[in-house]
């Protein structure tokens, strides 16, 4: 008795027109179709259409985790806004911010706005990176001396603003 053949990625076609999960009614990007090319498939036509990887070991699983660690970045990034304009516009419960916290305020609240701007950066280069290994099946290197400086950064400056925020509110 002869088994059935599994449908390949080429046969896979969403079967009705669904707004919430397509709303560009875009056909998916064969991963595999792609292989030789030199543009990036991030880039690829329809550029809001899905990719579509052969999942032959690990792939779905290393794929899903590489959108996680995109999506960690992005909310580090979303929490650094917010405390950068938590920072700028001097949040306080009880009483109004002093003068040495108004002209810290800007100058700090910059500088978490540029590590925002650096942390989504960050992650979307190393997203992107990935998934052109995955489209290239190519050795999968996660994290470089890159993300762990802007990881080091990140963490210098929380602990020195830490610092600089109990230092000004013991002398008032």
């Amino acid at each position: 008795m002869a088994q059935p053949a599994t449908p390949s990625l080429a046969s896979c076609s969403p079967r009705r027109y669904n707004p919430l999960i397509n709303p560009t009614h875009s056909k998916p990007a064969l991963v595999d179709e792609h292989i030789e090319d030199q543009q990036h498939i991030l880039f690829s036509r329809p550029i809001l259409g899905a990719l579509l990887f052969e999942n032959t070991t690990s792939d779905a699983r290393d794929h899903c985790a590489n959108e996680r660690t995109f999506l960690s970045w992005l909310r580090l990034s979303m929490y650094l806004a917010i405390v950068s304009l938590a920072i700028i516009i001097s949040f306080h419960f009880r009483e109004q911010p002093s003068g040495l916290e108004r002209r810290m305020a800007l100058p700090l609240g910059i500088i978490f706005w540029l590590l925002s701007l650096t942390c989504l950066a960050n992650g979307f280069y190393n997203y992107a990176r990935t998934v052109m290994k995955y489209s290239r099946k190519a050795a999968l290197v996660q994290s470089g001396w890159k993300t762990q400086v802007v990881l080091t950064v990140i963490g210098t400056v929380i602990l020195g603003s830490c610092i600089l925020f109990l230092s000004t509110n013991r002398q008032s």
